[in-house]
């Protein structure tokens, strides 16, 4: 998966002329940040090198987990056509990309982002470039909420990972009470993000929400540590990429795990892959989380017919009907 080429061209400008000692120092601050979950007060990005070093290095990978979640969620609801955004957390813009990539019709968007510099660089990113109305507004997800207006899809990506466990519960609670129609959180697919999202779903579905997806169950999640949930995405590396993070091959696989809760049911619901396919000759195993609430691998052969066919092209992450 790539970058949407008015994007990518915008970043490739941004990126044009910066020195690579520079651009390699603050990728290595910013990815030790993130690594070590690091809450300390101090904002991630706060600085243009660092705003510039997520580009080169981050923003690819985070884009496709998010596209790829909006498409997990698109699947389980075709009738869900969003008209407004809210985003909490919004970096550069990356959700609102991957939202009207989706949904061209999307019309407009609020975007909540507490660094001045990450802020500034995702206004010029989409000016000229995204049809949908804009707002950026100066914020912080705990405790700047307030004023804002729902919205049919509310999302926060890659942002439960920097705020305190203790903060987490009425932070979620406020972003339902905006959403008009499905929140989408988006994590880390780490065993530690797995648990965040765990939390997020047990908080929401008592609350009334719907699981659109990944989820094909309402029941509690059947993986038991040291198995985790997660979904991975190939993201290809652009040479400034490669040269920022001193790596040799052209691509990174991106992990991670989302959550898409709804004020409406999913009309269909599928078993998900939940684990890489394992093929071999006429045969194919799929781990499969089932909507039964049930987590296991199962094994197609070709004496399954159209199941079989289906169960060869299905990748992890896919549904399986």
């Amino acid at each position: 998966m790539e970058l949407p080429a008015p994007l990518r061209q915008g970043v490739d400008g941004l990126l044009d002329k910066v020195p690579l000692p520079a651009l390699k120092q603050a990728a290595k601050t910013l990815s030790e940040r993130y690594r070590a979950e690091l809450r300390d007060g101090r904002l991630h990005m706060a600085e243009d090198m660092a705003v510039k070093a997520y580009l080169a290095t981050r923003l690819p990978a985070t884009y496709a987990a998010v596209r790829a979640s909006l498409e997990a969620l698109e699947e389980a609801r075709p009738d869900f056509q969003p008209k407004s955004l809210l985003d909490i957390g919004a970096g550069p813009g990356t959700m609102l990309w991957a939202t009207v990539d989706v949904w061209p019709e999307l019309e407009q968007a609020v975007l909540v982002e507490a660094s001045a510099s990450v802020r500034k660089i995702g206004q010029s990113l989409a000016v000229g470039a995204i049809a949908a109305r804009a707002d950026w507004v100066a914020g912080d997800a705990t405790i700047d909420l307030d004023g804002l207006g729902p919205a049919d899809l509310v999302s926060a990506a890659y942002v439960l990972d920097e705020i305190a466990p203790a903060s987490l519960p009425k932070l979620v609670g406020r972003l339902w009470r905006l959403t008009a129609d499905t929140l989408l959180v988006v994590e880390p697919g780490t065993p530690a993000g797995w648990q965040r999202i765990l939390a997020v779903r047990s908080q929401l579905i008592e609350a009334g929400a719907h699981v659109s997806a990944p989820c094909p169950h309402q029941a509690p999640c059947p993986l038991v540590p040291p198995d985790w949930c997660h979904f991975s995405r190939r993201v290809a590396r652009s040479r400034l990429h490669r040269l920022a993070k001193d790596a040799d091959v052209p691509w990174e696989d991106e992990k991670f795990i989302y959550l898409a809760a709804s004020r409406q049911p999913a009309p269909v619901r599928a078993a998900r892959v939940i684990a890489p396919p394992k093929t071999g000759s006429g045969k194919v195993a799929l781990k499969l989380c089932q909507p039964d609430g049930s987590a296991g691998e199962r094994l197609f052969s070709r004496r399954d017919g159209e199941m079989f066919k289906a169960a060869r092209r299905a990748d992890w992450g896919d549904t399986l009907a």
